[in-house]
């Protein structure tokens, strides 16, 4: 059937005006009672009221589709069930919007002041359905989740007032104020939605708060939840580094725009690993052992001061684009380069200040992103400024060509940039100035002030030349518009290091490998091979890719012998010397298939090397402030 331009344009408008309404800056009437109840941790089941004020006639219901820390439209709208809607106990209709499905339709009775909502949020129960939010000793509360909030407000003039229902003699962690606790019944103090939404809450069986500030005017927690009380167990020389990054990152940034910090930490092996940045908290989950087995999980240490970089760079300063009225407007991500690229530096950069990653451990894990961004074929087709619209487009759901298709690459590729921007101000400025300059001046202003503060390309611009005064304009687009070859790698240099390939991995990569039950061939042989002999990680047009290697395939044997990561590494050394390509079993579906590589370039693992007779500045940025 055709349509014509003028009734296509009409549609379109109808589509549109369906989703966006005039949002109202006047505050909304009356406050939003909300309650739930998060008892039923064996079927995984929040249960949510809410009674919200209205006048009579129409009332449109949002359930938020745009969470800010998510970048993109991920509210778990399929996880919400059971929509029932009351007034003067009398039940409601209510209609979905057939164009915007976040929203439901309500006629409010002439004789009605308010409404009253139920409906259920299911965790997923199976890894397939997404994460788990709710396990037998841990819960996990996103309110944006668990509300549904008026049209045509902006969330921060709609004032929420939370309650929770937590399982017996379960202690819990958040930003949120308590005003008062009667047995396991909690309600916390009146807020306007938008803080709510970015203060969520952390609650289990077995906890434990660590004071990361002992004696400070504004406190900081570390909140901890586990599966079991073994794991949270840490001692004083374990706590030391995480106190050590709350004093770095202050002497970096030289502000707080809190009134108190409150890590919500989750170390458990149900509970869904997290990793998602609030103003004054943020949401983290790790595997069992991060305490129990110290010395093993080093790599995992990151993730903390990552997360709280974001309260001075996301949080308080935050992309112009990203200022939107409500959880249902579309948000922008083109600056996610400084939101999560800069930030992906300085958790590094804080991680080895404060120690809780060596310093040489810091080169290993950097000289890894270097070696992939360089090997990273997409860049040819798909510049790092376009990698900043992923989590709209794909949302983190696994692609089968990573290396092609590129991903959320702004973290990690944006950390190159930073260092690169950090070294060119220390040779311009014969090591005077550097980007912790830029910290102070651009994530420091306001002290105290804990109401986000919205830049633009511009204002970064301008920022930097206020350090160095230099064509920052020019050099950041290059960066983030250009298509290579290979990664934006000149900050290594300025640095005093270089990247290098190696026959043996380094020590820390190779306990990498072995923890995750992986071997990385990207470089040799064009692929790595996971857990149980998975084909995986595949370099586009690399080695394993043009003899007609894919994701979905099982390495069987290596050579006649059944594969082993050690039996495939002793044939890529003996092909080295020998003139017999490498033969490969693998199984896709039901079909066995051999491959033979005619490879003989050896291992190759990289690592950072020393640029001699030049300066040590990577040395320089790792070390603590004083």
């Amino acid at each position: 059937m055709s349509i014509s331009r003028a009734a296509l344009a009409v549609l379109m408008a109808t589509a549109f005006s369906a989703q966006a309404e005039a949002i109202s800056e006047q505050p909304y009437p009356g406050t939003i009672v909300l309650k739930v109840d998060a008892t039923n941790t064996a079927q995984q089941i929040f249960r949510v009221r809410e009674s919200i004020p209205a006048k009579p006639g129409k009332l449109t219901l949002l359930y938020p589709q745009w969470i800010p820390a998510n970048h993109g439209p991920s509210g778990a709208l399929n996880q919400f069930a059971g929509l029932k809607v009351s007034a003067n106990g009398k039940p409601l209709e209510w209609k979905r919007d057939t164009v915007n499905v976040y929203a439901f339709h309500i006629e409010v009775p002439k004789d009605a002041s308010s409404v009253e909502v139920e409906f259920q949020y299911l965790s997923p129960v199976e890894a397939n359905q997404g994460r788990t939010t709710i396990t037998n000793d841990i819960l996990g509360v996103q309110w944006q989740s668990l509300t549904l909030y008026p049209a045509g407000y902006n969330s921060r003039r709609i004032t929420m007032q939370p309650n929770l229902t937590v399982p017996a003699g379960w202690q819990y962690g958040t930003a949120l104020e308590t005003a008062t606790r009667n047995g396991d019944e909690i309600a916390f103090k009146p807020l306007d939605l938008e803080a709510m939404m970015d203060s969520p809450l952390f609650a289990g069986r077995h906890f434990r708060r660590i004071d990361l500030d002992p004696g400070a005017k504004v406190p900081v927690h570390l909140n901890v939840v586990a599966d079991t009380a073994e794991q949270l167990e840490a001692t004083p020389e374990q706590i030391a580094p995480h106190r050590a990054m709350v004093q770095q990152a202050y002497k970096l940034f030289n502000s707080q725009h809190y009134q108190h910090y409150d890590f919500l930490f989750a170390i458990s092996d149900e509970f869904g690993g997290i990793g998602r940045e609030h103003h004054q908290s943020s949401e983290n989950g790790v595997k069992l052992g991060y305490f129990s087995e110290w010395a093993k999980h080093e790599a995992r240490r990151e993730l903390l001061p990552h997360e709280f970089t974001h309260s001075w760079n996301g949080k308080f300063r935050r992309p112009a684009d990203q200022n939107v009225p409500n959880f249902n407007t579309p948000l922008q991500n083109s600056l996610l380069w400084v939101y999560e690229g800069q930030t992906q530096y300085w958790g590094a950069v804080i991680a080895a200040r404060s120690g809780l990653i060596k310093t040489e451990h810091t080169r290993d894990l950097l000289a890894a992103t270097a070696a992939r961004y360089d090997n990273t074929r997409g860049r040819e087709w798909r510049a790092v400024q376009d990698t900043t619209n992923d989590p709209i487009v794909n949302a983190r759901r696994p692609q089968g060509w990573n290396n092609w298709q590129r991903a959320e690459d702004y973290y990690s590729e944006g950390e190159l940039i930073w260092l690169d921007a950090d070294t060119l101000i220390r040779e311009k400025s014969g090591d005077k100035r550097s980007l912790n300059d830029f910290a102070r001046n651009f994530f420091g202003v306001d002290d105290g002030v804990n109401v986000a503060k919205h830049y633009t390309f511009d204002d970064v611009v301008k920022a930097l030349n206020a350090i160095q005064p230099y064509d920052w304009a020019s050099f950041l687009r290059t960066r983030l518009d250009g298509h290579g070859p290979g990664a934006p790698l000149d900050g290594l240099a300025r640095a005093g290091w270089k990247l290098v390939y190696t026959d043996k991995p380094t020590d820390f990569m190779k306990a990498q490998e072995e923890q995750s039950k992986s071997a990385n061939f990207q470089y040799s042989l064009g692929f790595s091979v996971g857990a149980e002999g998975k084909l995986e990680a595949f370099q586009w047009e690399g080695l394993g890719f043009k003899a007609g290697l894919s994701g979905g395939s099982t390495l069987l044997a290596v050579n006649g012998r059944a594969y082993k990561a050690e039996v495939l590494r002793a044939a890529v050394t003996a092909a080295k010397t020998g003139k017999e390509p490498i033969s490969l079993l693998v199984k896709k579906g039901n079909l066995y298939q051999t491959y033979a590589l005619d490879y003989h370039g050896g291992l190759k693992y990289p690592r950072l090397e020393r640029i001699e007779g030049t300066p040590d500045r990577l040395e320089a940025i790792l070390q603590p402030l004083k």
